[in-house]
């Protein structure tokens, strides 16, 4: 059986097929969005985006994705809400998948129920998939349970825009009765929201805590009372984001503060390897408290066209060790390997030496255990397994521009060396304006190197920038790194014991 279908039919079945995820983004930090939520995210044909809490997602939807920033902040509407709803029924009747990524949770102050009633009401799809709402998670990461036996048994949470209207219709008196009493978005408001609570008998000394920048890395808490608590807001400037909790709950933040605890925690740190390699450094950092900020001074190219690696594979049984110098290479090396047609098979009979155990763990992954990994991670320290070796035939598989201290010293040795390049490092060309101005401000409290490159890259970036070399705080992996910081006059304040990036990590946390 055939089925023909006019334009109009083709339309409806479109819209049917396509769906509008409603996804609540969570309170800004990147580890509180649902497995769910990122899910879809990394799947969208069309993002649709607010300002707050969702900037740390935006890298990873797909490189076509379309993307539309909606955001809204006090007085300036880049697109009012009927906009919005418009353009989300738009977009469903062009694309299959339209994620609408929300701060927080979609149905708490996030007009998501308006979105989804407008979207029904035109046929199309919609799923919901909630966030964790900055008025939990903010406090819990300020050391505040919103809930406590023995404290409360009563929550209330309020917009603190609705503080300021004369129509609103709160109840104050029943708010003022309530143990726990959580106001989102209520800086500007924060002298009304305190006198109301005390017109109608909550006490003056009931604890108030406002949380600016929850969960995040230059997050900071404020404490006081109804009050003090406006006092302490005009004298410490404090401007949104914020989260406001009253109730004696608040009490609990000198013991149950864990966030603000961490060891790195309103440390600004740059981490300045390339952008493929940088994940686990950030990671690390971030998990300890600290504003890690990336900086990726070089890139990694692999080389397309590369006819000393055509020559190996088809030359490999002639080659006894095989030495690797960085996960990079290990990586293209397998790849390149496989785009061969061949498998790592071709490894058999020869000896694996990798410097690093991040290089080493490269082949360990995929259950190849290196044959030998020096004590110390530079290329010299490979010159001692090499003593003991006689007529080996070794290729060294590496970037296409490094130190040549391995490879004249095992000529040296009489072994026969072939440099295999695999990749060559470029430059990044410029420096967010960010770091410049953290930099300028002496706001910055390591920048991380990991490589003479890294280095070599940002200094170049700091050309025709006037800020002075020896305002810049480096934590460095290796002596060759050290020696290239002091070079351009760095000031070295760490330096890993071991040259990995927990080694390095640890002499940040050290210092």
């Amino acid at each position: 059986m055939v089925l023909l279908l006019n334009k109009r039919d083709e339309k409806v079945l479109k819209m049917v097929d396509s769906t509008v995820y409603l996804i609540g983004a969570g309170p800004g930090n990147e580890g509180l969005i649902t497995v769910r939520g990122l899910e879809l995210l990394r799947k969208a044909d069309v993002l649709v985006y607010d300002q707050l809490g969702t900037s740390a997602f935006l890298n990873e939807v797909p490189k076509n994705c379309q993307m539309y920033d909606v955001g809204k902040s006090s007085g300036n509407h880049k697109l009012s809400q009927d906009g919005i709803n418009e353009l989300l029924a738009e977009k469903a009747k062009e694309f299959k998948r339209v994620v609408r990524l929300k701060g927080g949770d979609p149905y708490i102050f996030g007009r998501g129920g308006e979105e989804y009633l407008y979207l029904k009401e035109r046929g199309i799809n919609v799923e919901v998939i909630p966030g964790i709402t900055s008025a939990i998670s903010v406090p819990a990461y300020a050391g505040i349970p919103i809930t406590q036996r023995g404290y409360t048994t009563s929550l209330a949470i309020i917009t603190g825009h609705e503080a300021q209207k004369e129509s609103s219709d709160l109840n104050w008196k029943a708010l003022a009765g309530i143990g726990t009493v959580v106001f989102v978005m209520g800086v500007k408001n924060i002298g009304k929201i305190c006198q109301n609570l005390i017109n109608e008998g909550k006490s003056p000394n009931t604890p108030v805590a406002m949380i600016r920048n929850g969960t995040l890395p230059m997050q900071k808490t404020y404490i006081g009372t109804l009050a003090t608590m406006e006092e302490i807001v005009k004298k410490e400037n404090i401007q949104p984001p914020c989260v406001t909790v009253v109730g004696k709950v608040v009490d609990l933040h000198s013991e149950l503060n864990w966030f603000e605890k961490l060891p790195l925690y309103e440390k600004n740190i740059v981490v300045t390897r390339s952008r493929s390699q940088a994940s686990s450094l950030l990671k690390e950092l971030k998990e300890l408290g600290a504003n890690a900020i990336e900086c990726p001074t070089i890139k990694i190219t692999e080389i397309t066209e590369n006819k000393a690696f055509d020559g190996f594979i088809n030359n490999h049984s002639n080659y006894s060790h095989l030495v690797f110098t960085s996960v990079n290479g290990v990586e293209l090396f397998i790849k390149k390997v496989l785009e061969a047609n061949k498998d790592l098979r071709i490894l058999y009979g020869k000896k694996i030496i990798c410097i690093g155990p991040a290089t080493a763990e490269a082949f360990k992954s995929r259950a190849i255990i290196p044959d030998y990994i020096p004590e110390t991670y530079v290329a010299e320290s490979m010159i001692p397994y090499f003593e003991k070796e006689s007529n080996a035939k070794v290729a060294i598989l590496r970037a296409e521009k490094a130190r040549e201290v391995l490879p004249e010293a095992l000529k040296k040795l009489g072994h026969q060396v072939n440099v295999i390049p695999l990749y060559h490092t470029d430059f990044e060309n410029s420096i967010s304006l960010e770091i410049l101005e953290l930099l300028k401000n002496n706001q910055i409290d390591y920048v991380t190197f990991t490589s003479s490159s890294t280095v070599d890259g940002f200094a170049k970036m700091l050309e025709n920038t006037n800020i002075k070399t020896e305002c810049i705080p480096a934590a460095v992996i290796g002596p060759v790194t050290e020696e290239t910081c002091k070079k351009y006059g760095f000031n070295v304040v760490a330096k890993a014991k071991e040259y990995t990036i927990q080694g390095l990590v640890e002499a940040i946390i050290k210092r």
